[in-house]
């Protein structure tokens, strides 16, 4: 038999040849971290459903946002459990609330990290739901005002990006005229454009606190089984105004992200959510894959789809891998 004139091996030969011509690089500038905000002082409690991951004060998160850009990531997005909840979330939006004071401590500490809040109300509702509840259900209109409210709040405290994630229509568009008109037209707006009902989110329902106290968010989030939805979610996000388009979980949704991306070549994220950060370490802790290679490999995945940057609990740690 002739030698045949392609051979794919030789391009896999060594290291420095495979690195080389490596189509997907992942960068410690693609990766963002998520941060839980809790109030108090001097508080740094695991969180049970995800190990290794807190609930900070705020005077703890400043430390941890200087870890965090010591090791390299750009920029957090943060998370608020109130100190109290009620029917219309009313500590989302308040001045002193835990978020805004995180992001001003945060912003003390390191001026340039780059800080994204997380616009939504489920954490501080006392039902749990994303927004304001009336005769049994989210009423959508009623909550894009207190949305709007949330986000210039947020950015009143010195927030660089706000990231609405309710899944209310017309949102985007409620927050991008309600920043325009308070001043802060350059304020960036990531949109969770496709956030699917997902079972991959109940490790961090119990993070935050925020698990409905009846029924379930399938009215307002999106049917994982539905792809061509997921357009013309985004295509109405980028007409409201919304700078980055966002799909969650991230995994579960490669050919999501993929699609977003050739469609509309704007910038998009994708996030690795909390269940797929539990599944890898149940699976890692029964040795059932190499942990440091699996967090890589999934994360190379999620990019080589075609996110631009990835919100995922092990940015610090696989930066640090990374350098």
């Amino acid at each position: 038999m002739s030698f045949p004139a392609e051979r794919p091996r030789r391009l896999r030969r060594t290291e420095a040849i495979r690195r080389l011509v490596r189509e997907t690089e992942l960068n410690p500038g693609d990766l963002i971290q998520p941060l839980f905000a809790v109030p108090g002082k001097g508080v740094r409690r695991e969180i049970p459903s995800l190990v290794g991951q807190f609930h900070l004060s705020p005077d703890e998160l400043a430390k941890e946002a200087k870890r965090i850009a010591t090791a390299g990531v750009p920029g957090v997005i943060l998370f608020g459990l109130p100190e109290r909840k009620d029917e219309t979330g009313s500590e989302a939006y308040k001045g002193t609330g835990v978020v805004q004071r995180a992001i001003k401590a945060i912003k003390d500490a390191v001026p340039g990290l780059l800080v994204i809040t997380d616009v939504c109300l489920c954490e501080y509702t006392s039902h749990g739901h994303c927004g304001v509840v009336k005769n049994g259900n989210v009423d959508n209109d009623a909550t894009l005002e207190l949305l709007a409210k949330t986000a210039v709040s947020h950015v009143r405290a010195g927030a660089d990006m706000v990231a609405p994630s309710d899944m209310m229509d017309g949102r985007v568009g409620a927050i991008r005229r309600a920043l325009d008109e308070t001043g802060y037209s350059e304020t960036v707006i990531l949109s969770y454009t496709v956030k699917y009902a997902s079972a991959f989110y109940g490790p961090f329902r119990e993070a935050a606190g925020s698990t409905p106290q009846f029924g379930d968010r399938r009215g307002y989030q999106m049917d994982v089984a539905n792809s061509d939805e997921a357009l013309r979610e985004a295509a109405l996000d980028i007409a409201e105004g919304a700078d980055i388009l966002m799909v969650k979980p991230a995994l579960p949704c490669l050919d999501i992200i993929s699609r977003v991306k050739r469609e509309f070549h704007r910038p998009t994220a994708a996030y690795q959510v909390s269940g797929e950060y539990a599944m890898l370490e149940a699976a890692a802790e029964r040795g059932s894959l190499e942990r440091q290679r699996a967090i890589l490999e999934t994360l190379t995945a999620i990019k080589r789809a075609g996110a631009d940057f990835i919100l995922t609990y092990y940015a610090t740690e696989a930066t640090e891998k990374m350098l």
